[in-house]
């Protein structure tokens, strides 16, 4: 799978456009998806992802075939959406919609079995800090190994643990106290 990666990347700096078309077919809903559980709302994640698919197309020449392409675009998937919550926090701290008791998480995935549950997940994502966030949804929506976090964010696998085990425990609480 990432040498298809590789091929179509030099294809693309080689002048072949629809060669990055192609790589951005096979990975815009993974961009969408994970954007979309670190902001917790559609407009915000598809704002990420055509600024994602613009940084890529500007920066794939910076591509040092080093690390999977995929951990790269993770990687600013990953710095778009934390640099959006910190605006939005900003944001947030000046405005009146906290007052008015205003949900910040409207949709639900539709996808899912279990609804229900997924949308406590979800509301519960919302309220913890952003690194927990981006750890527990790797981990658990994206299914990467502490190995390939640790690529991603450049942070130790001992921190991204003691993210997650953090994250894990304050979802589980926020559940717990709604049922």
């Amino acid at each position: 799978m990432t040498e298809d990666d590789n091929i179509l990347i030099r294809e693309f700096l080689d002048g072949n456009e629809s060669s990055f078309n192609k790589l951005i077919r096979k990975y815009q809903n993974q961009i969408y998806w994970h954007a979309r559980k670190m902001t917790g709302n559609h407009e915000d994640s598809d704002e990420i992802t055509q600024e994602v698919l613009i940084t890529v197309y500007n920066k794939l020449s910076s591509f040092k075939f080093e690390s999977a392409f995929s951990t790269w675009l993770y990687s600013i998937v990953s710095t778009r959406s934390l640099n959006l919550l910190k605006k939005r926090k900003v944001r947030e701290f000046f405005s009146f919609d906290d007052l008015f008791g205003k949900s910040t998480n409207e949709d639900i995935i539709r996808d899912y079995e279990n609804k229900e549950k997924l949308e406590k997940v979800e509301k519960a994502l919302q309220k913890i800090p952003a690194k927990q966030r981006e750890v527990f949804i790797f981990r658990n929506f994206d299914q990467l190994s502490y190995a390939e976090i640790s690529s991603i964010t450049g942070t130790s696998e001992g921190a991204l643990k003691a993210n997650y085990f953090h994250a894990l425990k304050k979802i589980t609480e926020m559940i717990n106290e709604e049922l």
